[in-house]
């Protein structure tokens, strides 16, 4: 009788530029053959999961992204000062659109879920329902920076805040078998970093805010990988969390640190299945 293979789950962490360090790990995962059953995803992790989650496609993915004039995403955003947030909604949902599509989440060929937050509760609400690009709206709004979605009477923002690699989503999906991508640079690998490179430029209000949540949510980051069976962390200290611009850079980090994972990887499912 032959033995039913693992389902594969992928969890796909936030960490804003640094996300579009998924895309090179997936990259990976497709060509080794490893496949992915189900995708769970948080902040900038949604957005790439839900890309990959409709084209199954990672090659068209990194086409998508590169795409982008990223030095100018700064227009695409609708400055709403007095709505929760320095930046709205309108065009922010235009662009995802424009790369996600007018799709629900049951048209998907890989079935997603999306962390976001409840602000009044602090609650953790997983969107897997309705408009994929809504609910990537959602899991994206970080504090201060993206203005509050309201969504089912709840208003949403980062599900960062509770869960920043969704393993545990994953599983809930009936991942057998988890990978996880943990895109937060530690505290020393950003220790270090500085060390080689100090920063006397004061941060901008941008900065500010990004390392804000970075340092409210780092620890507690950590606690969410735990249930995982392969972690995949790529190198990504020297590129800041708005540096979107740097795309094929951390594309190329993600890549490297699937391979180095892969046979991990292989291995572990080996033996989970034997």
């Amino acid at each position: 009788m032959t033995e039913k293979r693992k389902k594969i789950g992928l969890a796909l962490g936030g960490g804003f530029a640094r996300g579009l360090s998924h895309i090179g790990v997936l990259e990976v995962l497709e060509r080794e053959g490893i496949p992915i059953d189900v995708i769970a995803g948080t902040s900038i992790g949604s957005v790439v999961g839900a890309l990959y989650a409709r084209e199954t496609n990672a090659a068209l993915v990194k086409k998508q992204a590169l795409s982008l004039d990223w030095r100018r995403v700064a227009s695409l955003v609708d400055p709403i000062f007095a709505k929760g947030g320095l930046l709205g909604g309108r065009r922010v949902i235009k662009l995802l659109e424009r790369f996600i599509g007018n799709v629900q989440f049951n048209e998907l060929a890989i079935p997603l879920s999306c962390v976001a937050t409840d602000l009044i509760t602090g609650e953790e609400v997983i969107l897997n329902q309705g408009s994929v690009t809504e609910a990537v709206r959602a899991s994206i709004s970080i504090p201060m920076i993206f203005s509050v979605v309201k969504r089912n009477g709840r208003f949403l923002v980062d599900g960062g805040l509770v869960n920043q690699v969704p393993v545990s989503i994953a599983k809930k999906m009936g991942a057998d078998f988890v990978i996880a991508v943990d895109i937060t640079p530690t505290r020393t690998e950003r220790a270090n970093y500085l060390a080689k490179h100090k920063e006397d430029k004061e941060p901008g209000i941008l900065q500010v805010i990004l390392q804000t949540v970075y340092l409210a949510t780092y620890r507690y980051g950590e606690m969410t990988t735990a249930g995982a069976d392969v972690v995949i962390h790529p190198s990504l200290a020297h590129i800041g969390a708005g540096e979107f611009y740097r795309a094929r850079e951390c594309i190329l980090e993600g890549e490297l640190a699937a391979v180095d994972s892969i046979s991990k990887i292989k291995h572990s499912l080996a033996a989970a299945s034997s």
